[in-house]
């Protein structure tokens, strides 16, 4: 069963918005580094598509418990 706020915005703790930043300039320099050594087209779209997938699940894990409920 999902977390009762599940579907409801959570503002992050300051320290959860530095740990976003550090993941987001992460994501940022691995997708430099891909659109840098990878020739264009649909396998290349797809990967950074999924990078941004992978980035934004990541904000989720330092705002949420495994559980799913709020880490505050």
């Amino acid at each position: 069963m999902l977390d009762k706020s599940t579907h409801q915005y959570l503002n992050p703790t300051d320290e959860q918005k530095e740990a976003m930043q550090v993941l987001r300039s992460a994501a940022a320099d691995y997708t430099k580094i891909l659109e840098d050594n990878l020739q264009d087209g649909p396998d290349k779209t797809y990967l950074l598509r999924k990078l941004r997938e992978v980035a934004m699940w990541a904000n989720v894990c330092v705002t949420r418990h495994a559980d799913g409920s709020p880490r505050e």
